[in-house]
């Protein structure tokens, strides 16, 4: 049995409705990304997959820090249902599209919660929120230059196995150093 009682929630029902969602987009973000892992190893792009890996294991790590955070101001959290993960694509390009796509839309849906936070002066939910947007800033950074990687080398002959090679090393800032 827990010490204490939990009482009122200390956000409002709007907003934890909010992080319910953004929860549900980090699962959901968390699956796709296992779901590009595989496409990349069944199709031989062996640092493309354990890219993939990690950040399917780092959308994991997202859900579960809003989770906790809805769990510590006294909030319900939910644990979503993910569903319609898409499973194949067409290219390894399109890989790295949807990837950056998906990056995108989580910044939205952050700077949503953020502007319904101002809205309410729930300050303590802003501050939270501003470790996922330098986190998004890296996110949308690191797709970005995955990205670029296709326009730089090119599909051609060995293209996407050098694409492949490159793709683990790209770092944001001082990371590479961490």
């Amino acid at each position: 049995m827990k010490d204490i009682i939990r009482v009122k929630s200390l956000i409002s029902a709007d907003v934890e409705t909010l992080l319910n969602q953004q929860i549900k987009k980090e699962a959901q973000s968390s699956s796709a990304y296992l779901s590009m892992a595989s496409w990349c190893d069944r199709n031989g792009f062996d640092n493309s997959a354990e890219y993939f890996f990690k950040q399917a294991e780092e959308e994991r790590q997202h859900q579960l820090k809003f989770y906790r955070y809805v769990l510590d101001m006294g909030g319900t959290a939910l644990s979503p249902e993910v569903t319609n993960v898409k499973i194949e694509y067409n290219s390894f390009r399109e890989i790295f599209e949807e990837a950056l796509d998906q990056e995108i839309s989580v910044t939205q849906s952050i700077k949503n919660i953020a502007a319904r936070c101002h809205k309410e002066q729930d300050y303590v939910t802003v501050e939270f929120l501003n470790w996922f947007f330098k986190e998004q800033r890296e996110e949308e950074y690191k797709a970005r230059r995955a990205l670029e990687l296709f326009d730089l080398i090119g599909e051609e002959g060995t293209g996407r196995w050098e694409i492949d090679k490159h793709v683990g090393k790209i770092h944001y800032g001082n990371e590479a150093g961490e």
